[in-house]
C-alpha cells in the first residue's frame, strides 16, 4: 500500500514540484493550499481548498495520512517580507502550530518543516564576502524581523513536539531556492525570477533595475535539489535544523550577468539605492549537510537559470509581453 502523504502549500513553486516529486516515486499525495496551482494542475491525487490558519482545517487535512510535508507560508521576496512583518509572522505562527497540533492529534508519523536562511543573525551577514553559516550560528539570535522570528520560533516548536510528544520531526533551512512554474512578477517574486524577467522584457543595451549596488551575495538552489533533499532528511534520523541549500557564493550583479549571457542580450544595470537589499551576504556552510544526508545539491546555477530563464521567456510571450524569444547567441 502507497505511503500517504499531505503536502501543504501544494498550490505554491516549492510545494507543487514536492507534490510531483513524491508522486513519481509512489505515494498517495493530498495536496492542500488556498489556491490551485497557476501554471499548471497538481499531480496530488487529492487537492483541497483550505485556509490553514484555522484549526478545523488543518485536522481535515491531516487526516489519514502518514506523513506532512509543510510548506504553506505567507511569503515573497526581500521586498515582501520587509514590508509585511505582521502578515508573514502572525499568518505563519497559525499555520504552522495548527499543522503540527493537528499532525501529533491525527497520528501522524514524520513532519517536515521548511524553515529559511532569514533565522540567521544579521549581524553575521554584514559583509559581502560572508562566511558560510553553520547550523550553530543562529544563536544568538537576531533573525531577520517578523518572516525570520515566526520560523525560529516554529524550529523549537517542532523540536518540543518530538521531545514531548515523539512526533518526528525534520527542519530544513532553505537558502533561496528557484526554478520553473513559480512566481515572477506582481511583489513577491525572488532575485533569480525577478532578474529572468526583467532581462526577457528588455531589448539589448537596454538598463533592468537592480536594487542595491548589486555587490550583495547569496547562494541559490534549484528547486529539484531542494525536493531531493527535504524527502532525504525527512526519511533520515537527523532531528536538528539542517542547511539545504547550495555553497556557491554570486553577487547579483553577476547574477545579472549570467542571466544576460543565457538570453544572449546585453543589458546595463540600473542601481536603485533605495529599493530593498536584505543582508550583504548570506551563503550555506553544507558540511552538516553532507556528514548527514552523504549528499548535497548538485544542480550548477547556470544550468538552473537556463531552465528557468525560458520558461518565464515563454510565460512572457503566453501572455503577449514580449512577441517571441530573443535570437541571440548566448
Amino acid at each position: 500500500m502507497a505511503t500517504r502523504a499531505l503536502v501543504t502549500g501544494a498550490g505554491g513553486f516549492i510545494g507543487h514540484h514536492m507534490v510531483k516529486y513524491l508522486v513519481a516515486a509512489g505515494y498517495w499525495v493530498r495536496g492542500v493550499d488556498v489556491k490551485e496551482p497557476e501554471y499548471e494542475p497538481s499531480a496530488a491525487q487529492e487537492f483541497e481548498l483550505l485556509d490553514l490558519r484555522r484549526w478545523d482545517n488543518c485536522l481535515m487535512a491531516t487526516r489519514g495520512v502518514d506523513e506532512v510535508y509543510s510548506f504553506a507560508a505567507d511569503m515573497g521576496g526581500i521586498g515582501y517580507i520587509n514590508e509585511h512583518h505582521v502578515d508573514s509572522a502572525r499568518n505563519n505562527v497559525l499555520i504552522s502550530t495548527h499543522m503540527l497540533e493537528a499532525s501529533r492529534t491525527n497520528g501522524v508519523s514524520r513532519f517536515f518543516f521548511s524553515s529559511s536562511a532569514c533565522v540567521y543573525p544579521q549581524y553575521l551577514q554584514s559583509s559581502p564576502d560572508v562566511k558560510p553559516l553553520k547550523e550553530e550560528d543562529a544563536s544568538p539570535y537576531d533573525p531577520d524581523e517578523g518572516y525570520g522570528w515566526e520560523k525560529l520560533f516554529t524550529e523549537k516548536l517542532c523540536q518540543y513536539y518530538y521531545e514531548d510528544c515523539g512526533l518526528e520531526t525534520r527542519v530544513a533551512r532553505f537558502h533561496n531556492v528557484y526554478g520553473p512554474l513559480g512566481t515572477y512578477d506582481g511583489g513577491k517574486e525572488k532575485a533569480p525570477a525577478a532578474i529572468c524577467r526583467k532581462v526577457a522584457l528588455a531589448t539589448p543595451g537596454d538598463e533592468i533595475e537592480v536594487w542595491g549596488d548589486g555587490l550583495q551575495t547569496r547562494s541559490f538552489m534549484h528547486v529539484d535539489d531542494c525536493t531531493e533533499g527535504v524527502f532525504r532528511l525527512l526519511h533520515s534520523e537527523h532531528h536538528q535544523p539542517l542547511n539545504l541549500g547550495t555553497d556557491y557564493l554570486i553577487t547579483i550583479n553577476g547574477l545579472v550577468d549570467l542571466v544576460s549571457a543565457i538570453a544572449g542580450k546585453p543589458v546595463k544595470r540600473r542601481h536603485n539605492m533605495e529599493g530593498p537589499q536584505g543582508v550583504r551576504g548570506r551563503n550555506s556552510d553544507n558540511s552538516r549537510l553532507r556528514t548527514v544526508l552523504g549528499w548535497e545539491p548538485s544542480i550548477l546555477l547556470k544550468d538552473g537559470l537556463d531552465v528557468t530563464f525560458h520558461w518565464i521567456e515563454e510565460q512572457l510571450i503566453k501572455d503577449g509581453s514580449i512577441t517571441s524569444s530573443y535570437s541571440g547567441t548566448s
